[in-house]
């Protein structure tokens, strides 16, 4: 039996139904369905919610309401073409989305990225970790009723799109990285920009603080509610800050460095009771670590260039097309059939903003990967959903799921 036809049998027959608990006593157990367009479902993700009045007794996540195909489409396409694609994948963490892919075939092509071009990676890396972060905190702080916090956490995000608009071109799915480094250097001005927002962002921090610590309200909504202790949370597979709010201090950055993390000075934020409170806290305290790694990055910008120069891999620059016949041919080849990648196969994790996102590819020599797969920490981070608000009120498991992702149900694969 398929999975949607067993839902529906559910639906079907358990509706409305009554237990006994206890002598002679009798509850009735709601199926209630929240979803899967609806907006406390942060994205389409559908709910199936047993109720025994305002307590939740069980949780059905459903998912798949935006499979789009991504992974098998890129099967169909040049390796450098298959960028596009997966930054779609997750509209908040596109760069990120891009780095696993791009590290993956790198890996495969042993060719290593020139150290500009990797302090450039991490610049954007960390400024979409901020967005991503300034995303789940006005969207959660929205559903505990703090809506200003909305307002004031997408003024900053603006700020990001703006420098990202000026590195790229494009204020969301930039394609800036490259297999082999980056699509060009920073612009003027850029800079200047970067280290004023850099200046801003740990004040602007304080302000969210200021305005949520000191409000009774949604401080009595996050702690010790719906916690989960770290050996549960391991057993799902869950990693990054949910993780990490739980104690664990796990993070790809520091336990496996990539793209010259192992440069930079900062500390892993960590929670001890593993409930709201203690998501809400390290994601927020990520917000300044992000901002020293940026000031880091930007303080010692290698000289040199931004991107491979194999021009069996790179584009050449626009300005040799005119003078070098060869730049021309590698122009043409490489826009019309792209490059191919030897045999083999390779996994390459980075730390998201929700966890590790790894990125399998499997290359057989052609212009093409043979396969693409992406593991998504929302995606896996989900199965901790249930055991997280069973025997809760249904108004914790809205404002957990908004601490759990603030896109759970945009798995788009």
């Amino acid at each position: 039996m398929s999975a949607t036809s067993d839902y529906r049998r559910r639906e079907e027959s358990i509706t409305l139904s009554s237990e006994t608990i206890g002598q002679g006593e009798t509850h009735e157990l709601l199926t209630l369905n929240i979803g899967p367009h609806h907006p406390a479902t942060h994205g389409v993700l559908r709910l199936l919610v047993t109720l025994e009045g305002e307590i939740v007794r069980d949780v059905q996540p459903i998912i798949g309401y935006v499979h789009t195909g991504i992974e098998k489409t890129c099967e169909d396409k040049a390796y450098w073409k298959v960028i596009p694609c997966v930054e779609r994948m997750d509209y908040l963490s596109y760069y990120f989305n891009a780095m696993a892919f791009c590290g993956a075939v790198e890996t495969l092509l042993e060719i290593e990225v020139p150290p500009r071009g990797q302090y450039l990676r991490v610049i954007h890396l960390e400024l979409n970790r901020i967005m991503s972060h300034l995303v789940w905190l006005g969207t959660s702080a929205l559903d505990l009723g703090a809506m200003s916090m909305f307002w004031y956490c997408f003024r900053e995000r603006e700020t990001i799109l703006d420098l990202f608009e000026m590195s790229s071109g494009q204020r969301m799915h930039t394609r800036y990285i490259q297999v082999g480094g980056v699509m060009e250097d920073i612009p003027s001005g850029f800079v200047e920009k970067l280290a004023a927002f850099v200046k801003d962002m740990p004040h602007r921090a304080d302000q969210y603080a200021a305005l949520l610590e000191q409000n009774e309200i949604v401080l009595q909504r996050l702690r010790n509610v719906c916690p989960l202790d770290e050996q549960t949370l391991l057993g799902l597979g869950v990693t990054g800050p949910l993780l990490r709010a739980a104690g664990n201090p796990w993070d790809l950055r520091k336990a496996q460095p990539y793209s010259s993390y192992d440069h930079f000075e900062f500390k892993i934020p960590v929670g001890t009771v593993g409930d709201n409170y203690d998501r809400f806290r390290v994601r927020h305290a990520e917000l300044y670590e992000s901002t020293r790694i940026i000031d880091q990055a930007l303080e010692g910008l290698p000289e040199g260039p931004h991107i491979t120069p194999d021009r069996k891999v790179a584009l050449p620059p626009r300005h040799e097309l005119a003078t070098s016949m060869e730049a021309l041919i590698h122009h043409f080849k490489l826009v019309t059939e792209g490059f191919r990648v030897p045999e083999g196969e390779a996994y390459y994790p980075i730390e998201s903003p929700r966890g590790e996102l790894g990125c399998f590819v499997r290359a057989d020599g052609s212009a093409k990967p043979a396969r693409v797969h992406m593991r998504d920490p929302s995606f896996v981070n989900l199965q901790a959903t249930a055991p997280m608000v069973k025997d809760a009120y249904i108004a914790d498991l809205i404002a957990t799921l908004a601490m759990l992702d603030p896109i759970l149900g945009g798995i788009d694969r």
